[in-house]
Protein backbone atom coordinates (compact mmCIF):
# COMPACT_ATOMS: atom_id res chain seq x y z
CA UNK A 1 0.00 0.00 0.00
CA UNK A 2 1.02 3.71 -0.77
CA UNK A 3 1.84 5.76 2.43
CA UNK A 4 -1.66 6.66 4.57
CA UNK A 5 -3.47 9.32 3.43
CA UNK A 6 -5.22 12.10 5.69
CA UNK A 7 -8.64 12.65 4.07
CA UNK A 8 -10.92 15.56 5.68
CA UNK A 9 -14.95 15.31 4.77
CA UNK A 10 -17.52 17.68 5.10
CA UNK A 11 -20.81 15.83 5.28
CA UNK A 12 -24.36 16.47 5.99
CA UNK A 13 -23.80 14.00 8.73
CA UNK A 14 -21.82 10.73 9.98
CA UNK A 15 -23.86 10.97 14.04
CA UNK A 16 -27.30 10.85 13.11
CA UNK A 17 -28.62 8.17 10.21
CA UNK A 18 -32.27 10.05 11.04
CA UNK A 19 -33.95 11.48 7.98
CA UNK A 20 -30.90 11.21 5.56
CA UNK A 21 -29.67 8.13 3.63
CA UNK A 22 -25.67 9.90 4.07
CA UNK A 23 -24.80 8.30 7.25
CA UNK A 24 -24.94 4.97 6.22
CA UNK A 25 -22.63 5.45 2.88
CA UNK A 26 -20.51 7.60 4.69
CA UNK A 27 -19.61 5.06 7.74
CA UNK A 28 -19.27 1.94 5.38
CA UNK A 29 -16.59 4.01 3.49
CA UNK A 30 -14.80 5.68 6.57
CA UNK A 31 -14.41 1.83 7.93
CA UNK A 32 -13.00 0.60 4.66
CA UNK A 33 -10.90 3.91 4.73
CA UNK A 34 -9.53 3.00 8.44
CA UNK A 35 -9.45 -0.65 7.67
CA UNK A 36 -6.72 0.59 4.79
CA UNK A 37 -4.98 2.63 6.96
CA UNK A 38 -5.90 5.71 6.04
CA UNK A 39 -6.92 8.49 8.37
CA UNK A 40 -10.14 10.23 8.24
CA UNK A 41 -11.82 13.12 9.99
CA UNK A 42 -15.46 14.17 9.49
CA UNK A 43 -16.62 17.45 9.54
CA UNK A 44 -20.71 17.79 10.47
CA UNK A 45 -22.59 20.99 11.05
CA UNK A 46 -23.97 20.98 14.06
CA UNK A 47 -27.45 21.22 13.88
CA UNK A 48 -30.56 20.44 16.07
CA UNK A 49 -33.05 17.89 14.33
CA UNK A 50 -29.54 15.35 13.96
CA UNK A 51 -28.24 16.73 17.45
CA UNK A 52 -31.43 14.97 19.44
CA UNK A 53 -31.33 12.17 17.10
CA UNK A 54 -27.78 11.21 17.14
CA UNK A 55 -27.28 7.36 16.70
CA UNK A 56 -23.12 6.97 16.36
CA UNK A 57 -21.58 9.72 18.34
CA UNK A 58 -18.23 8.65 18.68
CA UNK A 59 -17.54 6.25 15.94
CA UNK A 60 -14.15 4.19 16.66
CA UNK A 61 -13.07 4.27 13.06
CA UNK A 62 -12.75 8.56 12.28
CA UNK A 63 -12.37 11.84 14.27
CA UNK A 64 -16.21 13.27 14.56
CA UNK A 65 -15.73 17.02 14.93
CA UNK A 66 -18.64 19.30 14.65
CA UNK A 67 -18.32 23.28 13.61
CA UNK A 68 -21.64 25.70 13.87
CA UNK A 69 -20.99 28.16 10.22
CA UNK A 70 -18.98 27.64 7.78
CA UNK A 71 -16.53 30.96 9.23
CA UNK A 72 -15.44 28.56 11.84
CA UNK A 73 -13.80 26.17 9.81
CA UNK A 74 -11.77 28.76 8.83
CA UNK A 75 -11.32 30.16 12.44
CA UNK A 76 -10.84 26.57 13.78
CA UNK A 77 -9.98 24.11 11.33
CA UNK A 78 -8.03 25.39 9.17
CA UNK A 79 -4.82 23.99 9.74
CA UNK A 80 -7.14 20.27 9.18
CA UNK A 81 -8.34 21.54 5.58
CA UNK A 82 -4.82 22.86 4.57
CA UNK A 83 -3.20 20.09 5.73
CA UNK A 84 -4.79 17.12 4.45
CA UNK A 85 -4.21 15.41 1.55
CA UNK A 86 -7.60 15.59 0.62
CA UNK A 87 -10.58 17.78 1.21
CA UNK A 88 -13.69 16.07 0.14
CA UNK A 89 -17.59 18.29 0.77
CA UNK A 90 -20.53 16.43 0.16
CA UNK A 91 -23.66 16.95 -1.44
CA UNK A 92 -26.49 19.02 0.82
CA UNK A 93 -23.87 19.88 3.56
CA UNK A 94 -25.87 23.16 5.35
CA UNK A 95 -24.50 26.48 3.49
CA UNK A 96 -22.56 24.34 1.04
CA UNK A 97 -22.30 26.76 -1.46
CA UNK A 98 -20.07 29.51 1.38
CA UNK A 99 -18.58 26.31 3.05
CA UNK A 100 -17.14 25.42 -0.38
CA UNK A 101 -15.70 28.93 -1.22
CA UNK A 102 -14.30 29.18 2.59
CA UNK A 103 -12.55 25.96 1.89
CA UNK A 104 -11.08 26.40 -1.21
CA UNK A 105 -9.96 29.99 -0.13
CA UNK A 106 -7.89 27.81 2.10
CA UNK A 107 -5.90 26.22 -0.77
CA UNK A 108 -6.55 22.63 0.11
CA UNK A 109 -4.04 20.38 -1.29
CA UNK A 110 -6.63 18.35 -3.52
CA UNK A 111 -10.30 19.72 -3.03
CA UNK A 112 -13.04 17.62 -4.40
CA UNK A 113 -17.37 16.96 -4.26
CA UNK A 114 -18.52 13.51 -3.21
CA UNK A 115 -22.28 13.74 -4.66
CA UNK A 116 -24.37 11.27 -3.46
CA UNK A 117 -27.82 13.06 -5.00
CA UNK A 118 -25.89 13.74 -8.50
CA UNK A 119 -29.64 13.71 -10.32
CA UNK A 120 -31.13 16.16 -7.85
CA UNK A 121 -27.52 18.14 -8.00
CA UNK A 122 -28.13 18.24 -11.70
CA UNK A 123 -31.71 19.21 -11.46
CA UNK A 124 -31.05 22.02 -8.97
CA UNK A 125 -28.52 23.39 -11.25
CA UNK A 126 -30.23 23.13 -14.30
CA UNK A 127 -32.64 25.48 -12.77
CA UNK A 128 -30.27 27.87 -10.96
CA UNK A 129 -31.20 26.74 -7.35
CA UNK A 130 -28.02 26.90 -5.39
CA UNK A 131 -29.11 25.07 -2.42
CA UNK A 132 -25.82 23.26 -1.91
CA UNK A 133 -23.52 24.08 -4.92
CA UNK A 134 -23.27 26.89 -7.26
CA UNK A 135 -22.98 25.90 -10.89
CA UNK A 136 -19.86 28.00 -10.95
CA UNK A 137 -18.11 25.95 -8.50
CA UNK A 138 -18.34 22.79 -9.99
CA UNK A 139 -15.33 23.89 -12.15
CA UNK A 140 -13.34 24.17 -8.85
CA UNK A 141 -13.23 20.64 -7.78
CA UNK A 142 -10.04 18.54 -8.55
CA UNK A 143 -12.52 15.61 -8.73
CA UNK A 144 -15.94 15.26 -8.96
CA UNK A 145 -17.16 11.91 -7.14
CA UNK A 146 -20.58 11.07 -8.18
CA UNK A 147 -23.33 8.76 -7.01
CA UNK A 148 -24.59 7.99 -10.58
CA UNK A 149 -22.26 7.03 -13.85
CA UNK A 150 -22.49 6.83 -17.53
CA UNK A 151 -23.93 9.50 -19.39
CA UNK A 152 -23.87 11.60 -15.90
CA UNK A 153 -20.88 11.60 -16.22
CA UNK A 154 -20.02 13.14 -19.58
CA UNK A 155 -23.24 15.77 -18.65
CA UNK A 156 -20.66 16.92 -15.21
CA UNK A 157 -17.60 17.15 -17.88
CA UNK A 158 -19.40 18.45 -21.43
CA UNK A 159 -22.35 20.69 -19.43
CA UNK A 160 -21.24 21.58 -16.50
CA UNK A 161 -17.78 21.78 -16.31
CA UNK A 162 -16.45 19.34 -14.11
CA UNK A 163 -12.77 18.47 -14.28
CA UNK A 164 -12.84 15.00 -13.44
CA UNK A 165 -15.97 13.43 -12.74
CA UNK A 166 -15.46 9.66 -11.86
CA UNK A 167 -17.68 7.61 -10.40
CA UNK A 168 -17.96 6.31 -6.43
CA UNK A 169 -21.25 4.37 -6.57
CA UNK A 170 -23.58 3.65 -3.20
CA UNK A 171 -22.62 -0.07 -2.11
CA UNK A 172 -23.03 -2.20 0.81
CA UNK A 173 -21.29 -3.08 3.54
CA UNK A 174 -21.48 -7.24 4.09
CA UNK A 175 -20.36 -6.89 7.44
CA UNK A 176 -23.26 -4.76 8.15
CA UNK A 177 -25.59 -6.44 5.51
CA UNK A 178 -26.47 -10.15 5.94
CA UNK A 179 -28.76 -12.62 5.88
CA UNK A 180 -30.13 -12.57 9.02
CA UNK A 181 -31.86 -15.99 8.88
CA UNK A 182 -34.96 -13.85 10.40
CA UNK A 183 -38.43 -15.16 9.37
CA UNK A 184 -40.66 -13.50 6.50
CA UNK A 185 -42.96 -11.10 7.61
CA UNK A 186 -43.42 -8.88 4.88
CA UNK A 187 -44.17 -9.70 0.79
CA UNK A 188 -42.67 -6.44 -0.39
CA UNK A 189 -40.77 -3.70 1.48
CA UNK A 190 -39.00 0.06 1.14
CA UNK A 191 -36.63 1.70 3.50
CA UNK A 192 -36.18 5.65 2.19
CA UNK A 193 -36.90 9.06 3.50
CA UNK A 194 -39.81 10.86 2.11
CA UNK A 195 -38.73 12.61 -1.31
CA UNK A 196 -41.26 14.32 -3.97
CA UNK A 197 -38.92 12.72 -6.65
CA UNK A 198 -39.21 9.22 -5.50
CA UNK A 199 -42.83 9.64 -4.33
CA UNK A 200 -44.62 8.68 -7.98
CA UNK A 201 -42.41 5.41 -8.13
CA UNK A 202 -43.12 4.57 -4.60
CA UNK A 203 -47.29 5.13 -5.09
CA UNK A 204 -46.79 2.72 -8.75
CA UNK A 205 -44.63 -0.05 -7.35
CA UNK A 206 -45.74 -0.49 -3.82
CA UNK A 207 -48.99 1.32 -2.64
CA UNK A 208 -50.89 0.72 -6.01
CA UNK A 209 -49.73 -3.10 -5.63
CA UNK A 210 -50.58 -3.13 -2.03
CA UNK A 211 -54.23 -1.71 -2.74
CA UNK A 212 -54.54 -4.48 -5.52
CA UNK A 213 -53.33 -7.45 -3.19
CA UNK A 214 -54.96 -7.05 0.20
CA UNK A 215 -53.88 -10.64 1.26
CA UNK A 216 -50.09 -9.82 0.60
CA UNK A 217 -47.86 -7.52 3.45
CA UNK A 218 -46.23 -4.95 2.79
CA UNK A 219 -43.96 -2.13 4.61
CA UNK A 220 -42.37 1.08 4.52
CA UNK A 221 -39.82 2.81 6.93
CA UNK A 222 -38.55 6.23 6.58
CA UNK A 223 -39.63 9.50 8.12
CA UNK A 224 -40.93 12.80 6.80
CA UNK A 225 -44.24 11.27 4.57
CA UNK A 226 -47.45 13.71 4.59
CA UNK A 227 -49.76 12.99 6.61
CA UNK A 228 -52.11 12.62 3.20
CA UNK A 229 -50.85 9.68 1.86
CA UNK A 230 -53.84 7.27 1.89
CA UNK A 231 -52.04 4.15 2.88
CA UNK A 232 -53.38 0.54 2.49
CA UNK A 233 -54.46 -1.35 5.79
CA UNK A 234 -51.85 -3.55 4.66
CA UNK A 235 -48.68 -1.58 4.22
CA UNK A 236 -47.10 -1.46 7.65
CA UNK A 237 -45.25 2.28 8.37
CA UNK A 238 -42.10 2.54 10.31
CA UNK A 239 -41.23 5.67 11.15
CA UNK A 240 -37.60 5.57 11.65
CA UNK A 241 -35.31 2.47 11.25
CA UNK A 242 -31.49 2.82 12.35
CA UNK A 243 -28.66 1.45 10.42
CA UNK A 244 -28.01 -1.48 12.98
CA UNK A 245 -31.38 -2.77 11.89
CA UNK A 246 -31.50 -2.50 8.48
CA UNK A 247 -30.48 -6.08 7.88
CA UNK A 248 -32.87 -7.69 9.72
CA UNK A 249 -35.96 -5.61 8.52
CA UNK A 250 -34.43 -6.20 4.69
CA UNK A 251 -33.91 -9.87 5.63
CA UNK A 252 -37.81 -10.29 6.61
CA UNK A 253 -39.01 -9.85 3.10
CA UNK A 254 -39.55 -11.72 -0.17
CA UNK A 255 -38.80 -8.95 -1.83
CA UNK A 256 -37.07 -5.22 -1.88
CA UNK A 257 -37.72 -2.15 -3.69
CA UNK A 258 -35.12 0.23 -4.80
CA UNK A 259 -36.10 3.57 -5.67
CA UNK A 260 -33.42 6.01 -6.76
Amino acid sequence: MKRPLDIVILGLSLSSSWGNGHATTYRALLRALDAAGHKVTFLERDVPWYASNRDLAAPDFCDLVFYTDPYELVSKHAHRLFGADAVVIGSYVPDGVEVIEVVADLGPKRLCFYDIDTPVTLAKLERGDEEFLARRQVAAFDIYFSFSGGRTLDRLRDEFAARRPVPLYCAVDLDAYRDTGAATEWDLGYLGTFSPDRQPALERLLIEPARRLPDMRFVVAGPSYPDDIDWPANVQRIEHLPPGKHAEFYSRQRFTLNVT
